[in-house]
C-alpha cells in the first residue's frame, strides 16, 4: 500500500486520504485533494489551514495539472509550494487569512514578500526557493488562463512577471575530455566487434554439436546445441552435468572465462558461459549506447527507447523515432551517412523530419545491433519499446529474457568502462557522453546557439549544457562577432552590386546567372527583362534594403549601385553611361563635401563597373543612346537636388 510522503502527516490519516482518493473532491469543495501513484501519495488538505479559500484554490489547480501533464514524483514540489504559502499567509495576515483567495485583492504584497524570504530556510546557492515560488506561480497562472475561473488582475501580473529570486547555483556535470571521448568510442567499437565475433562463435559452434544425450553433457558444442535448439534447459545441465572430479579442464577454463573457477557454482559458471555464447549479456550492451550516442547526439534514454517499428532504413542513412520521457516529445530524425547528404539538410518529404549531421554512421551502429540482439529479442516478444535486449541465467539456474538494466550489478557503465581499460576522470556518468557530442557541435557551428541548441530550446543549452569548453567557445565566437561587427563599421563596407560578364566571346546566358548565384526562377526573369529596375537588374525588388520587407523598392534606380540585390549585365551598359552623365551635372552642381555625402558611393561603384569595359563597347553604347534605342528614367527628385 502507498505510503503518505507529505512531511508532518499522521500514519493515521492514510486510510482517510485513501478514502478520498476513491472519492476524490470536485473543485470547490471541502475536503482533502489527494494524487496517487506507484510508491507515493500526495495530499493537500485545505482544512489544516486558516486560509482554506486559497490552499482549496491552488488544490485544485495542482490536482487537475498532474492529471493533464502526467507528473509522477516531481508532483510533490507543487505539495510543499502549497503547503509553504498557505503558512505564510496564516502567519501574515492572523485572522483574515480566512478571506484570502486568488480572487480578492490584496494577495500581491502577500506572495511578493514570500517569494522573498524563501531563500532563508536553504543554504546559499539552492535552487528549491526559485523551484517552489514557481510552482505556486504556475498554479495562479493556470488558474487565470481559464475565464471562468476569477483571478485578481494584479496578482496575475505578479505571477506571470520576472521572479525576484534566482535559480542558484547548479551542480552540472562537464563533458568528457577529447581524449576520454576518443578512447570510449574506441573502446565501444571494439567490444561491439567482439560481441558480434563472440555470438557468430557461438552459434557456429553449436552447428557442430547434437543432442547431450546423444553426444555428452560435458562437450561445448553439444551443450549449445541443446540450448540453441531449446532441446535442453540451464536445469537440465545442473542436473545432469557429471561431478566437477570428472570435468576435463577445457571444461573448467570455458566455465570460468575471465573470472576465478569456483567449484561450488561451477554449474552455474558453465551454464552462463554458455548462454554468453548465444545472446548478448547487460554489461556488453553500453558499448552501442556509447556509440548511438555518439552517432546522434541524444540522450541516453532516447537511443535506448525506440524498438525495431520504430527503425526505418533509408537509402543512404536511418529514420528513428526517439521519445524524451522527461519533456514527453516524440521526435523522428533522419541521420544521413556522411557520404550522404550535405550537413544541415532538411528532408523535404516530411516537414516534421529533421536531418542531423552525422558524426558517426548512425545506421551501422544500428544494423549491429539489430544483428546482435535478434535472437534475444526473439525469446523476449514482450518487449518492443526497445532493441537493447540481452539474457541471462538467474541464480535458480532460469533463463531470462528482457529489456536491460543498465545500472544492474555487474553491468553498469562503470564497469564497463574497467572491463574496457577506459580511464575517466570526473563522475563516470553516461549523460557527460552527450554533453561532449555538444561541444563537439558548438565547434562545429563556432558557438552559434541556435544550431548547437538544435533539438531543445536555447535556455535549455543555456542551462545545462553551457559549461566548460561550450561556454568559452560561445564566448569566443560572441567576441570575435563584435570584433567583426565593429571592423566592419570602421571600414564603412558597402555591398553593391555584382557585375556579371559572359566568358570569353560567348553570350551571357542563364546557366552563368545561375553559376553566379541566382535561383533558376530569378535568372529566367533577369534574361527575359522582368526585374530590369533602369540601370541594373534586381533580383527582389521586395527585398529592399532602402526599404520596409515586403514592400517594392522606393529608391530604384538612383541606390541600385549601392544596392548588394543588384545584377549589372552588358545591355545595362547604356544605361549606365546616361546615369554617369547625370551624375556629372549633379558634381557642378553641388558642393563636393554634398555630392560624397549624397553620391560618394554610387560614383565609385559605376566608375567600377565602366572601368572594365573596352572602348569598343563604350563606343556601340554610345550609338545605341545617340539612335534613341536606350533612355533611363529617373524620378523627378533626381533633377531638383541642390546645396540647400
Amino acid at each position: 500500500m502507498p505510503r503518505v510522503r507529505k512531511s508532518g502527516r499522521k500514519r493515521s490519516e492514510r486510510e482517510r486520504f485513501l478514502a478520498a482518493l476513491a472519492n476524490p473532491v470536485p473543485a470547490g469543495g471541502v475536503g482533502p485533494r489527494v494524487v496517487a501513484g506507484k510508491g507515493y501519495l500526495y495530499a493537500v488538505d485545505p482544512a489544516e489551514y486558516r486560509c482554506s479559500q486559497l490552499a482549496a484554490q491552488l488544490a485544485d489547480e495542482w490536482v487537475e495539472y498532474v492529471a493533464a501533464t502526467g507528473l509522477t514524483t516531481h508532483g510533490k514540489v507543487y505539495v510543499t509550494g502549497i503547503d509553504r504559502f498557505c503558512r505564510y499567509v496564516d502567519k501574515r495576515l492572523g485572522s483574515a487569512a480566512a478571506s484570502a483567495s486568488l480572487v480578492a485583492a490584496g494577495l500581491f504584497d502577500t506572495l511578493m514578500g514570500w517569494e522573498l524570504t524563501l531563500p532563508e530556510d536553504y543554504v546559499e546557492g539552492s535552487c528549491r526557493p526559485r523551484l517552489l515560488a514557481g510552482a505556486v506561480r504556475l498554479l495562479i497562472i493556470r488558474r487565470d488562463d481559464h475565464s471562468e475561473r476569477p483571478v485578481d488582475g494584479n496578482l496575475a501580473r505578479l505571477a506571470r512577471g520576472p521572479a525576484f529570486i534566482d535559480w542558484g547555483e547548479t551542480t552540472e556535470r562537464d563533458e568528457f575530455k577529447r581524449q576520454e571521448k576518443r578512447a570510449l568510442v574506441r573502446a565501444a567499437w571494439r567490444s561491439a566487434h567482439d560481441t558480434r565475433r563472440r555470438l557468430q562463435e557461438g552459434w557456429q559452434l553449436a552447428e557442430q554439436g547434437q543432442h547431450p544425450e546423444i553426444g555428452s553433457w560435458t562437450s561445448v558444442p553439444d551443450l549449445l546445441w541443446g540450448l540453441a535448439h531449446d532441446e535442453i534447459t540451464p536445469d537440465d545441465i545442473r542436473v545432469n552435468v557429471p561431478p566437477i572430479w570428472q570435468w576435463r579442464p577445457e571444461l573448467c577454463d570455458f566455465a570460468a572465462g575471465d573470472a576465478r573457477f569456483v567449484p561450488s557454482l561451477a554449474r552455474l559458471q558453465l551454464c552462463r558461459a554458455l548462454f554468453r555464447q548465444l545472446y548478448p549479456f547487460t554489461r556488453e550492451l553500453h558499448a552501442f549506447r556509447v556509440l548511438l550516442m555518439d552517432a546522434t547526439g541524444y540522450a541516453s534514454e532516447e537511443v535506448t527507447g525506440f524498438g525495431e517499428s520504430e527503425v526505418e532504413f533509408l537509402p543512404k542513412g536511418v529514420r528513428l523515432t526517439l521519445l524524451k520521457n522527461r519533456a514527453g516529445l516524440l521526435r523522428h530524425r533522419a541521420f544521413r551517412d556522411r557520404t550522404a547528404s550535405a550537413a544541415g539538410v532538411t528532408d523535404q518529404t516530411d516537414e516534421q523530419l529533421t536531418v542531423n549531421w552525422p558524426r558517426r554512421e548512425a545506421s551501422e551502429v544500428v544494423r549491429q545491433l539489430l544483428d546482435v540482439t535478434a535472437r534475444a529479442r526473439a525469446k523476449a516478444p514482450h518487449v518492443t519499446d526497445t532493441l537493447f535486449v540481452s539474457g541471462a541465467i538467474r541464480n535458480s539456474f532460469d533463463p531470462f529474457f528482457g529489456a536491460w538494466a543498465p545500472d544492474a550489478r555487474g553491468g553498469s557503465f562503470g564497469e564497463w568502462l574497467d572491463v574496457m581499460g577506459v580511464q575517466v576522470k570526473g563522475d563516470r556518468n553516461i549523460g557527460r557522453m552527450r554533453k561532449s557530442v555538444k561541444v563537439e557541435k558548438a565547434i562545429v557551428t563556432e558557438g552559434r546557439v541556435g544550431a548547437a541548441a538544435d533539438d531543445h530550446t536555447e535556455e535549455t543549452f543555456a542551462g545545462h549544457y553551457a559549461q566548460g569548453t561550450t561556454l568559452r567557445i560561445l564566448s569566443g565566437r560572441t567576441i570575435a562577432t563584435a570584433q567583426q561587427h565593429w571592423f566592419d563599421k570602421a571600414l564603412a563596407r558597402v555591398d553593391g552590386p555584382t557585375d556579371v560578364r559572359p566568358a570569353g566571346t560567348t553570350e551571357l546566358d542563364q546557366n552563368q546567372l545561375m553559376d553566379s548565384g541566382l535561383s533558376a526562377e530569378q535568372a529566367e526573369a533577369i534574361m527575359s527583362g522582368q526585374l530590369d529596375m533602369g540601370v541594373s537588374h534586381c533580383e527582389n525588388p521586395y527585398k529592399s534594403p532602402f526599404s520596409p520587407p515586403g514592400e517594392l523598392c522606393a529608391v530604384a534606380p538612383l541606390r541600385c549601385l549601392e544596392c548588394r540585390n543588384a545584377w549589372i549585365l552588358p545591355s545595362n551598359l547604356p544605361q549606365l553611361l546616361i546615369f554617369q552623365d547625370h551624375l556629372k551635372r549633379l558634381r557642378t552642381r553641388l558642393a563636393p563635401p554634398v555630392f560624397s555625402r549624397l553620391w560618394g558611393q554610387s560614383w565609385v561603384n559605376l566608375q567600377a563597373a565602366l572601368g572594365d569595359r573596352t572602348p569598343e563597347e563604350i563606343a556601340q553604347a554610345r550609338k545605341h543612346i545617340d539612335a534613341g534605342d536606350a533612355v533611363l528614367d529617373l524620378p523627378l527628385t533626381a533633377n531638383t537636388e541642390f546645396d540647400a
